[in-house]
């Protein structure tokens, strides 16, 4: 992916990154960070306001979103790639996430993270607090977490399903 910020008429590109905690969302937002999207991430803002833990304070989680949508609005608007790094656990997230593409002309694509379970509870246990992208979250609130996830299908567009436990694209 690259920046087509520079070449006229094409269309950005607005990747979100969908999946549970630990699922591995961030390592994938990195790979496609390095390809040349810019990455925007949830637990950056939130970290940024002290957030450590989850649950957030619901004042924090609302000034987050708003921030967030707003720098993927402009990022889109000056033409940049865009990759999304926020769980989008439900189907009404990312439709609101693909609005905000389309009124800006970005070709939008979802990008699910599939791990298993285990494998991502076990990475959310491991965490300790100390960045932005190692929030801690109690065992029931993870397993929660995952067991309430809407898994995007086709029918939402296009999408793509890549492995989180170290495997491969399985589209």
């Amino acid at each position: 992916m690259t920046d087509t910020s520079d070449t006229p008429g094409s269309s950005p590109r607005l990747v979100l990154m969908c999946g549970p905690a630990g699922a591995g969302k961030s390592t994938h937002a990195q790979a496609l960070e390095a390809e040349g999207c810019t990455r925007v991430a949830i637990d950056d803002l939130l970290w940024e306001q002290g957030c450590t833990e989850h649950p957030v304070p619901e004042r924090a989680a609302a000034r987050a979103a708003v921030e967030l949508a707003a720098r993927v609005g402009a990022l889109l608007d000056r033409g940049h790639d865009v990759v999304v790094d926020r769980a989008f656990p439900t189907r009404a997230s990312r439709e609101e996430y693909r609005r905000l593409g389309a009124e800006r002309g970005a070709v939008v694509e979802v990008v699910f993270v599939s791990t298993p379970r285990e494998v991502a509870l076990a990475r959310v246990a491991s965490r300790a607090g100390s960045h932005a992208h190692d929030i801690v979250l109690t065992p029931e609130l993870a397993a929660a977490y995952y067991d309430g996830f809407e898994i995007p299908g086709p029918e939402e567009g296009p999408l793509s399903v890549v492995s989180g436990d170290g495997g491969g694209a399985t589209r």
